[in-house]
């Protein structure tokens, strides 16, 4: 039998080593180009992709909440940090390759990022000048039209332009509250004034609000003078005293100069058919003192007067205010009214008070109805005896005793002032005539004493009453 045979195993001869694996530094930088870290991905850093994502994130969350022109510069820093370091990886130790697929990949990804991020930053440039635009014709309305255009992918592409307009409509959010205060100042509130004039000083200080703060001033400034002619002097007067801030605010106060006029003098007029006399003579004074060239001028002096008569006429009225059977005190303090007619010739109308009976017998054309249309005051006193007339004697009816009665003349004290000068023209004492000795008189007696007093007056008539009378008050 055949023995097996054996033989030892021939080792394969080893073959060649395996090739290092290349990368395309074109494509790693193109991808990383991103900021998405796809660059890291053909090159197998998965950890160093997630990391660039996360950077991303964080910086564009960073621009998008702030703003500011660091984190921008950052994130361009970042963005060609990453590009870089892409390339100097996939650069490293290996001599370079172009790897087609790659570099379609990363464009693929990076090219619509790119374009995304470069249509936004020139959307949110056109948004930017159409807000510029509107600020710059006053057009508020236009600025919040525009900016409402912009979103969160304009705030990540163009962050810093798009907080400008933020600011540009926060400015005409402002002017819109100082719009509402100005209108309340029209309201003649001047503290709501104060506080709009205030915030369009602040916002005018920010460059580049000229004209919608002037959109907003000459909206105030056209609404002057206001239906109220005495709440807008009211507001010309607080204008006139603002302090001057060397800016077109201070516009306002040629306005104000311009409209002032014809405010107080209707403000005037509109006093004096109130009856506010006092307030209405401070307001046409107040134009003549700071207008005095002003056209108006004789209008106000014209009101002056008027409202000076009316006050002398109200202080008459008030001196002569009681009872006509008494006294007023304007007897003993006498006032002018300037309005009043001059004592001439024929009879001069007059206000009668004191001893109504005589005074009543006068006849209606010689009396005033009021201190308006009155010429003179006649103060009338009480009644007294005057010159002696006739002494009768006469037989009691009971005793038979005869005695003898003088009947006098009714002597009564009389004051005339002229209502238009205040001034005592005549002071006397008028005496009324009449008849004496009747074949009978009547008195009263007490006791058993029945002789009639020795002094009587005359019996008088209306003509008697009038003829004593007539020389106060006709020339």
């Amino acid at each position: 039998m055949d023995q097996p045979t054996y033989t030892m195993p021939v080792a394969p001869e080893p073959g060649p080593p395996p090739r290092p694996r290349r990368y395309d530094p074109l494509a790693v930088a193109l991808g990383n180009a991103s900021l998405l870290g796809v660059g890291y991905l053909l090159i197998g850093r998965r950890k160093l992709a997630v990391t660039a994502a996360l950077g991303t994130v964080v910086l564009v969350s960073a621009l998008a909440s702030t703003a500011a022109w660091g984190y921008e510069i950052a994130a361009l820093v970042w963005w060609v940090a990453v590009i870089a370091h892409g390339w100097f990886l996939a650069s490293r130790g290996t001599p370079r390759v172009s790897a087609r697929g790659q570099r379609i990949v990363a464009v693929c990804v990076t090219l619509p990022v790119l374009l995304a991020v470069g249509l936004l930053r020139y959307d949110a440039t056109r948004i930017g000048q159409s807000v510029s635009e509107a600020r710059d014709e006053g057009d508020c309305a236009g600025v919040f039209a525009a900016q409402d255009k912009v979103w969160a992918g304009h705030r990540i592409a163009d962050a810093p332009l798009s907080a400008r307009g933020d600011e540009v409509v926060e400015d005409c959010r402002r002017l819109g509250t100082a719009e509402v205060l100005l209108d309340s100042g029209l309201r003649s509130n001047t503290e709501a004034l104060e506080q709009g004039f205030d915030i369009l000083g602040s916002v005018l200080r920010e460059p580049g609000n000229e004209q919608t703060v002037r959109t907003v001033l000459d909206g105030f400034l056209d609404g002057l003078p206001t239906n109220s002619p005495c709440g807008t002097v009211k507001i010309t007067d607080w204008l006139r005293e603002r302090e001057p801030t060397r800016n077109q605010l201070d516009r306002s106060a040629d306005t104000a100069s311009r409209v002032a006029p014809g405010a107080l003098v209707a403000c005037g007029d509109n006093l004096m058919k109130g009856s506010d006399w006092e307030t209405a003579k401070a307001r046409y004074r107040q134009l003549l003192d700071e207008y005095p060239e002003d056209n108006l001028g004789n209008r106000a002096r014209a009101g002056i007067t008027k409202a000076t008569q009316a006050i002398e006429l109200d202080n008459v009225r008030s001196l002569l205010s009681g009872t006509e059977d008494e006294q007023p005190e304007y007897c003993s303090q006498p006032a002018k009214y300037s309005a009043a007619k001059p004592m001439g010739k024929g009879t001069n109308r007059a206000l009668y008070y004191g001893n109504t009976e005589y005074t009543n017998q006068l006849p209606g054309n010689w009396k005033a109805g009021d201190a308006e249309n009155a010429v003179a005051i006649v103060c009338v006193g009480e009644t007294d005896f005057g010159s002696s007339v006739e002494t009768c004697p006469y037989q009691a009816r009971d005793s038979g005793a005869v005695s003898y009665v003088t009947f006098h003349k009714i002597a009564i004290p009389v004051r005339v002032y002229e209502l238009r000068t205040g001034k005592l023209v005549s002071k006397r004492t008028i005496q009324i005539s009449g008849s004496s000795c009747p074949s009978i008189i009547t008195y009263y007696t007490y006791g058993t004493d029945d002789t009639p007093p020795t002094n009587r007056y005359v019996t008088e008539s209306k003509s008697d009453v009038r003829n004593a009378f007539r020389p106060l008050v006709s020339r």
